[in-house]
């Protein structure tokens, strides 16, 4: 009787020795991935520009950020995104960053590792806390009006839907300046202050931005110098063809010996002749302002498809 009791004793002893080890989980990974881990100096940078608290910035550094280049980068995170990819983080292993070599995308990085460090703290919410923060990202996600962030949630919901709600708690928190005070109050427990990661992801966006509204603009002056050139090239056609038949009566009025009505009629179409001369050298700028105009163009669209190669870790860029 009494090695029957030792007997479930023990047993009871291990499952709640079993029990505790699971709840602890979290911590007894956290404490084996921290031993004698050290963060490096351009870690601990991005922590503190990110404005991690201590909580979020031991999370980050359990997953041993790791910036790197692109083949390295790709060997480490291929096919875990859904959209151009920056950053992944890969559950019990690890937080890797792609170091975007054009400087100016300054920035992206420092969003990359606080939207990757939000993916391992969502991991981490108990079920009852995802249902409560989905519904705020849901409600807010429904009601933003930022183009590129609408068509970055598509983007996902296009390909899986049930990833929305884990990347709506990483785009929203890191992208988004202004949210309800609920889920502000949410993300405070991550970043002192989040509106350093969306300064941070501003700036790089106005790379883009910046050169698409001058595009925009660009193009709208194009449109109206080609209506311009347009009429123009209609005017010097109309001209032609009547200096061609004052020309040719002219002509006419010279051979049948009528000199005075020659000598009146000449200085009318010689000031024609002069307008038309003057509208064809106009007709010469315009299209001489209007062909550097389509390289100053085409040189910003240059520029825009090189960010967008300078921000996509892929070793092959797909047409947009």
């Amino acid at each position: 009787m009494y090695k029957r009791t030792a007997s479930f004793v023990a047993i009871i002893s291990l499952i709640g020795i079993l029990g505790v080890a699971w709840f602890e989980r979290d911590n007894l990974f956290d404490s084996w991935r921290l031993r004698n881990y050290s963060a490096p100096v351009e870690v601990v940078k991005l922590a503190d520009a990110t404005t991690m608290d201590d909580k979020a910035r031991r999370l980050f550094y359990v997953y041993r950020p790791s910036l790197d280049d692109k083949t390295t980068f790709n060997q480490h995170c291929s096919g875990s995104e859904q959209t151009i990819v920056l950053g992944c983080y890969v559950e019990h292993d690890g937080i890797y960053l792609y170091t975007v070599p054009d400087e100016r995308l300054n920035g992206v990085i420092e969003v990359t590792a606080a939207h990757e460090l939000l993916h391992a703290a969502y991991d981490r919410l108990s079920s009852k806390e995802k249902s409560r923060v989905d519904a705020l990202t849901a409600q807010v996600a429904a009601n933003i009006t930022d183009e590129r962030l609408k068509k970055t949630i598509e983007n996902y919901r296009s390909k899986d839907a049930s990833v929305v709600p884990n990347e709506l708690h990483s785009i929203l928190g890191t992208e988004l300046r202004s949210l309800p005070p609920e889920l502000e109050a949410y993300y405070k427990q991550y970043f002192t202050n989040r509106a350093a990661i969306v300064d941070f992801a501003d700036r790089y966006k106005q790379a883009f931005t910046e050169r698409e509204n001058e595009v925009e603009a660009l193009d709208n002056k194009l449109k109206a110098a080609k209506a311009e050139i347009e009429v123009l090239n209609a005017s010097l056609e109309s001209q032609q063809a009547q200096l061609k038949s004052q020309y040719d009566i002219l002509q006419q009025t010279k051979r049948n010996g009528d000199v005075d009505a020659y000598n009146n009629a000449v200085a009318g179409y010689n000031q024609q002749v002069n307008r038309y001369n003057a509208d064809v050298n106009k007709q010469k700028r315009l299209v001489s302002n209007y062909n550097a105009t389509v390289e100053q163009r085409n040189n910003l669209a240059v520029e825009e498809n090189e960010l967008i190669k300078a921000l996509d870790s892929r070793d092959t860029v797909q047409s947009q």
